[in-house]
């Protein structure tokens, strides 16, 4: 059985890998997720704040002056609360690529035009196998339109695009107006992959002290709906290799990814919760289902549930929006919808 992949131009032995978090904060970690067989190692963002901070030095003055007015710790967080700076980034780059033979995909997580891009070719040079980028956005200024947020989006893209050698991925949210559009936008720039899709954690109130408070909830297969819509439309448009993060806890979930048109995915809440041991559970049920259905490879499951499938792909997602809309039955008893 032929479990490898083609995931950014890199050869891996499998698609699994864990996704962008502080699981590859430690290397004792990492020499566990890929003895369970990763595929590949993403590690955690740096952030843009993080780069332009250091070169202007605005980290210690915010420190200095946190407590010069009440809501300042709320805009950006202390220096210590990141795992590590950006020297520190670039050396565990180096120690996790003496750990382990697998390759190793950085992360940077930004969203406008800054020196902070130049970044990236530190990345390749401390020997990166790969880059992500992240561009989580939350949009909230009114006056900004979605033509200028996606074309910041691909400014950005560009710039690093030109600036390294080393294959590129882009992580999206799925909140942008026209999404295929958009990544197909992408894939004219060259970039070597998209990410579908990063996760805004919404924060919560607290009633007492009301204030807002960040909030984490982790993910759940339920989460996985959404990816597998969006990879099903996109990969028979796209050469961008396609990975999923989010909502993959087992082989199925796995498995139902690279139907729709993955050629990686990617776990972390599934891994925080269960250990880095858990990988090696789901590749086990991912090889178990593929001998059930005699599937050799997963190359030749890669894109079979895709809408390249369906000649008119609008008219599927209607029929199948009217068809769940009018399953639906309140059991005996029960009051209307709404009522």
């Amino acid at each position: 059985m032929d479990l490898s992949t083609n995931y950014l131009g890199l050869r891996l032995a499998n698609p699994l890998m864990p996704g962008a978090s502080p699981l590859v904060d430690s290397i004792d970690t990492v020499k566990q997720l890929e003895d369970a067989g990763a595929g590949a190692i993403v590690m955690h963002s740096l952030f843009e704040e993080q780069i332009a901070g250091e070169q202007l030095g605005t980290i210690y003055q915010m420190e200095m002056y946190a407590n010069s007015f009440a809501e300042a710790q709320s805009y950006f967080p202390d220096a210590k609360d990141f795992a590590m700076g950006p020297e520190q980034y670039l050396e565990h780059i180096r120690r996790i690529k003496q750990a382990v033979k697998i390759p190793v995909i950085a992360s940077l997580n930004g969203t406008t035009l800054g020196g902070w891009i130049d970044y990236a070719k530190q990345i390749a040079q401390a020997g990166a196998d790969a880059l992500e980028l992240n561009v989580y956005h939350v949009a909230t200024d009114p006056v900004e339109t979605s033509d200028q947020l996606e074309q910041r989006v691909l400014d950005v893209a560009r710039n690093i695009r030109n600036s390294i050698s080393i294959p590129l991925s882009v992580k999206l949210s799925p909140f942008f107006s026209s999404l295929p559009n958009l990544c197909c936008r992408l894939d004219d720039l060259k970039v070597d992959g998209l990410v579908l899709f990063n996760r805004f954690y919404q924060p919560d109130i607290d009633l007492e002290l009301l204030e807002a408070v960040p909030k984490l909830a982790l993910s759940d297969p339920s989460d996985l709906l959404l990816r597998l819509r969006w990879l099903a439309i996109l990969s028979p448009h796209v050469q961008a290799s396609l990975a999923v993060s989010g909502g993959v806890h087992s082989g199925t979930d796995a498995i139902k990814a690279i139907m729709t048109g993955a050629s990686a995915v990617q776990m972390v809440s599934a891994l925080l919760i269960h250990g880095p041991a858990h990988l090696g559970k789901v590749l086990a049920q991912m090889k178990e289902w593929m001998e059930q259905n005699e599937y050799s490879s997963v190359r030749l499951m890669q894109g079979s549930m895709s809408l390249s499938r369906c000649p008119d792909a609008h008219a599927f997602e209607r029929a199948n929006y009217m068809r769940v809309l009018q399953s639906w039955r309140t059991s005996p008893g029960a009051s209307p919808a709404g009522v």
